[in-house]
Formats: C-alpha cells, structure tokens, sequence
C-alpha cells in the first residue's frame, strides 16, 4: 500500500507541474503542442509495449464496438488537452486548476445523469454547494468560467467512458493516440509543407527537446497513476487526486502571478468547501459499509 501512495501521489505531483512544461513552450502554438504531443505520446508508448511484449489486446481492437468507444474517448481526451495547454499559455492556470478541483463533483453528476446512480445527501449537497460557487464566480466575473467547467465535462466523460473501456490504461491510451495519430501528421505534414513547424524553424534546441519530452511526459505519469491505483482504496486515491488541482493553482498564484482577488477566492473557497463535504461524505460511507 505504501509504494501505492507513493506511485499515485507522484503522477498526480507530476500532473500538478503541467503548468511549467506547457509555459515552457509558450512561443508554440496550443493546436502545434497538441499534435506533437500525439505523435511523439503514440512513439514512447509502442517503445514501451515492445519492451513489454504487450501485444496482445490488438485482437479486442477489432470488435467495432470497442474501437467506436475509444474514438470518442481519443476526441474527448485531445479536446481536453487543447482546453488546457491553451489555458496555461494564456494565463488562466487558476482557472484551469478550478476544472480539476470540481471535476468529481461533475462525475458525480454524470454518474447520476448517465448511469441513473442514486445520490446520498451529502453528494447533493456538495454538488449543490459547488454550483453556488460557480455561480458567484459567474457573477463577480460577468462570464461563465468557461475553461473550468470545458475541462471538467471533458475530462468527466473521458473517465466515465474510460470506466467501462475494455483496455487498461497504457493500452487503451495507446489505442487513442493511434486513433488521433493521422490527424497529428496530416497536420504537422501541412504545417512543415508552409514552413509554419515550430518544431523545424525554432532556432531553440530546448524547444524540440521539450517537444519530444512530450511523449514520456503524458505516458510516465499514466502508468504510475496505473500502478498505484491497484493497491491503494479508492478513497485514498480520491484524496490524493486534490494534489494536481492544488499545485497548478499554487503554480498559477506564486508563479505566475495571476490576478486572484477577494471575490474570486470567495467563490473558490465555496467550491473548497462542497470539495471538503465531499470527501468527509465519502470517508464516512466508506467506514459505514466496512
């Protein structure tokens, strides 16, 4: 259990850090990181497989059904991606932060929505609670914080379609970027065709390393995340999922130096709030059922 803690806190520690990488590359654009996040993700993970000899789920690929769920995830996951790789490098980490932190208050929502799950009281109100504070948000700011809640939807459904998928998590994230792969070329093809790949005009040797780190950098913390979830409880991971959320937002405010005022901390402290009834709740139930 403890190398559990230690492998699932260090992918969320290593997600929480996100931010550095992304504003790294702030002088490419979103939609080119986002490509060649794919294509050199897609170059690591068959590395890894083939170290592995990890081949034989290619035969489930072949069920329709199974190819058509991981379309939708692959799309859902790369717009998820875009969302917050432009968010970074346009200074809205904090509220990139704020999609993750309310993320499985939306999960809980789908859950009820989708898969007709039964809500205990404390669930409700934390929901409840969490929308007051995104509604004083709403109001104090004059617009929907759009990238929280586009992050946490993505990123909801991903994890709802994700929960059923019949692939575990290298396999089925490696399927994925298989699915995304001919758009990523096609599209760094047509931009090396214009002369527009960063990736060729940068006179930055960091820039191209920090391109292909992309690839380790999205499969390592997967796979210790991985690794770490089969032999910790579920509540123990839901705790440790607040780690990410909390750097990028520590990230956003200390290093960054976003703007972040009293009536946006009112409306994140709301938020904090319905996070800490919600994790109370869950605790409590855990120990009621045992």
């Amino acid at each position: 259990m403890h190398t559990g803690i230690l492998s699932a806190a260090l992918a969320f520690f290593l997600w929480g850090l996100f931010p550095l990488y992304f504003h790294a590359l702030q002088a490419v654009p979103p939609l080119q990181i986002l490509a060649h996040r794919m294509l050199w993700s897609l170059l690591f993970l068959l590395i890894v497989l083939a170290i592995r000899r990890q081949w034989g789920w290619l035969a489930i690929v072949r069920q329709p059904r199974v190819l058509a769920s991981f379309v939708a995830s692959a799309f859902l996951l790369s717009a998820n991606w875009l969302v917050y790789i432009w968010s970074v490098n346009n200074g809205h980490v904090i509220e990139a932060s704020l999609g993750y932190f309310i993320t499985p208050l939306v999960n809980i929502m789908f859950g009820f929505v989708l898969l007709k799950e039964r809500l205990r009281p404390g669930q409700w109100g934390a929901v409840g609670i969490a929308a007051l504070g995104v509604a004083w948000l709403t109001w104090q700011t004059g617009t929907v914080p759009w990238i929280a809640l586009a992050l946490a939807a993505t990123f909801g459904a991903y994890g709802l379609m994700r929960k059923t998928a019949a692939l575990g998590a290298l396999e089925g994230l490696t399927l994925e970027t298989m699915v995304l792969f001919p758009l990523a070329a096609a599209y760094v093809a047509w931009l090396s065709w214009h002369g527009q790949n960063a990736f060729i005009t940068t006179p930055s040797d960091s820039t191209r390393l920090l391109l292909i780190a992309a690839g380790p950098l999205t499969a390592i913390p997967l796979l210790l995340f991985a690794a770490g979830a089969r032999k910790i409880p579920l509540s123990v991971l839901g705790l440790l999922q607040y780690l990410a959320p909390t750097l990028q937002f520590l990230l956003g405010v200390w290093v960054f130096h976003e703007a972040f005022s009293r009536e946006r901390l009112v409306g994140f402290a709301v938020i904090w709030a319905a996070l800490v009834l919600y994790a109370a709740e869950g605790l409590i139930h855990a120990k009621r059922r045992q």
